[in-house]
Order: structure tokens, then C-alpha cells, then sequence
């Protein structure tokens, strides 16, 4: 009996070890995930254009195959390169960090620029002209989709694999795992509810049993095209500010501080300034001061690439990756 006990014991404690793996392995995770938020952003910003011009029946299966595409990405191809560069090249994730800052600063300065009215008339998505039958047209779309979404989740995963404490080689890819999954059904999942928003608003506003209900329905699909222009300022906005923070970030890391170190000393000037009339919100002060900064850095640094990204890089990416 005291054998049994002992064994007893013994699992209760393995299992204590392993949910405490596993909290520490979720923290982690949401901590690496949480770094990688202007990429999420302008994932989920993104992708919805894929469904225009597709009948509503197929936009949930469509965001199903990008979905598994980034899945994918993540899990086949992505996470042993991280695994493998954080074991026997950690020196190259900084210059990696710093590539996948430049093309956010560049994909963000290039809407800037479209917005602005320049440099339009370039075609789809990845810069192409697709034509062809419905079944042709739904596979070059969902080929494009999964073609930007494996260079946003490299940058996600290298930024998420930067983020993660020193630790054994299993906790980092548990981690790495976990943030793939999360931020992959995350992404999707406000995808889905977002390309279905006005259908749901519509069928509210045609078939809704309260008067209510179909004020509400209609109110949904009036809101959503200011919506997707909100969404979609908001991710440019995060991409300037992520993928210049990047920059900043990993030139202190090379031994080049001298910008980084310039951005702290305003922030910090900024937030001491407002410190009569800010109170308790002096940090917020200094985020905000120093966002700003790296989103202009990121906003000038994309607007020098605009001519490499679109005379070089992206005809060459379309040639080693054309659309299927």
C-alpha cells in the first residue's frame, strides 16, 4: 500500500511539473505573441481582400485553405529554421529581424504611398493580373494568400523565437508551437467573422424579428466598409511602428545604438516634460513618443525601399514564386 502511495505521489508531482511546463510554456507564448502584433494586425488586415469577388458560400472555405496554408508555413517549414538558427546560427536572428522589419516598413510605406495615390495600377495582390474561370481564379487568390502570409509569419515566428527566454530546446519549440496555433486561429477566426460580418448584418436586416434586430443589422452593414478602412490604417500604422521598432532594436543589439539610444533620451525628455500636467501617465507619454519616433523612422526607411521592393524584389519573388 505504501508502494501505491508512493507511486501516487510520484505522478501527482510529475503532473505539477508539467502543468507548471505548460503555464510556463502559455506565458511565453502570449509574451512572444505579443511582440509580433503589427505582422498579426496586418495579417488580419490583409487577407479579407482575398474573398472579393467570390460568392459568399466560398469565403469560409477559403479562409480555411489560407488558414491551413499559414499552418503550414508555421509548423513545417518555419519552426525547425527557427529551432535550427536559435541552436546553431543565434547570430543571424538579429540581421533576420532586421530583413523582416525592412519589408513591414516597406509593405507600410508602399499603402501609405497607394493611399496617397501614387504607384497604383500595379494589379491583384501580389502584383499580377489573374484571369481565368472561378475554380482558376479561387486558386491563383488562395496561392497569393499563403505566398504573404509565409513572409508575415516569418517575420511572426522571428520575432516570436527573439522573444522567448533562453531555455531548453523543447520549451522553445512547445512555444514556438503554441504561438503558430494561437496566433494562426486568432488571424483566421477574425478573418472568418469579419468576411461573414455583412451577411450576418444583412440577413439580420432582412429576416430580424424585432425591429430592433433589423436596425442593428442594417447599422452592421453600414459600418463595415468604414470598418475595413479602419482595419486596415490601423495594421499600416502598426507595421510603420513594429517594423521600425525592430530596426532600432536590433541595430542596438549589433553594437549601433546611437538611433535607439537618441529615441529613449526624447521619449524620456517628452514624458518628463508632460510630467505636470500627465500624472500617473508619464510612461504612456514615453510609448507613445517613442512609437511615434518608429513609425516615422519605419515610414521613411519604406519609402527609400519603395523602388528596391518594386523594381527588384517583388519581380523576383514572383518569379521564384509564381502563383499556381
Amino acid at each position: 500500500m505504501s508502494g501505491l502511495m508512493a507511486l501516487l505521489d510520484d505522478v501527482a508531482g510529475i503532473a505539477k511539473m508539467a502543468a507548471a511546463s505548460v503555464d510556463d510554456v502559455a506565458g511565453q507564448a502570449a509574451k512572444a505573441g505579443s511582440k509580433a502584433a503589427g505582422a498579426v494586425i496586418d495579417d488580419a488586415a490583409v487577407t479579407p481582400k482575398y474573398m472579393q469577388g467570390f460568392a459568399p458560400a466560398r469565403e469560409l472555405p477559403i479562409v480555411w485553405r489560407i488558414a491551413r496554408g499559414s499552418l503550414i508555413n508555421k509548423l513545417v517549414f518555419l519552426l525547425p529554421a527557427g529551432l535550427a538558427l536559435s541552436a546553431f546560427a543565434p547570430w543571424l536572428i538579429p540581421p533576420l529581424l532586421m530583413l523582416g522589419g525592412a519589408y513591414l516598413c516597406f509593405e507600410g510605406a508602399e499603402k501609405v504611398a497607394h493611399a496617397l495615390g501614387a504607384g497604383k495600377g500595379h494589379g491583384g495582390p501580389d502584383g499580377s493580373h489573374t484571369e481565368g474561370d472561378a475554380a482558376h481564379l479561387e486558386e491563383a487568390k488562395v496561392a497569393g494568400a499563403i505566398k504573404t502570409d509565409f513572409i508575415l509569419s516569418a517575420e511572426i515566428m522571428t520575432i516570436a523565437l527573439a522573444a522567448i527566454p533562453e531555455s531548453n530546446f523543447w520549451m522553445e519549440a512547445a512555444t514556438l508551437a503554441m504561438v503558430a496555433v494561437g496566433i494562426t486561429a486568432l488571424v483566421y477566426g477574425a478573418v472568418a467573422l469579419i468576411v461573414k460580418a455583412d451577411d450576418v448584418g444583412l440577413y439580420m436586416a432582412e429576416r430580424g424579428r424585432l425591429g430592433a434586430t433589423r436596425a442593428l443589422g442594417r447599422g452592421i452593414v453600414r459600418a463595415m466598409p468604414g470598418f475595413m478602412k479602419l482595419l486596415m490604417l490601423v495594421g499600416t500604422a502598426a507595421m510603420l511602428w513594429v517594423g521600425g521598432s525592430i530596426i532600432l532594436h536590433a541595430l542596438d543589439q549589433m553594437g549601433f545604438p546611437a538611433l535607439y539610444d537618441w529615441v529613449h533620451h526624447v521619449a524620456v525628455a517628452a514624458a518628463t516634460g508632460a510630467g505636470e500636467w500627465a500624472g500617473n501617465w508619464t510612461g504612456a507619454v514615453e510609448w507613445a513618443v517613442t512609437a511615434g519616433i518608429d513609425g516615422l523612422f519605419g515610414l521613411a526607411l519604406g519609402l527609400a525601399l519603395i523602388p528596391v521592393g518594386v523594381k527588384i524584389i517583388k519581380p523576383v519573388w514572383t518569379r521564384l514564386m509564381p502563383a499556381r
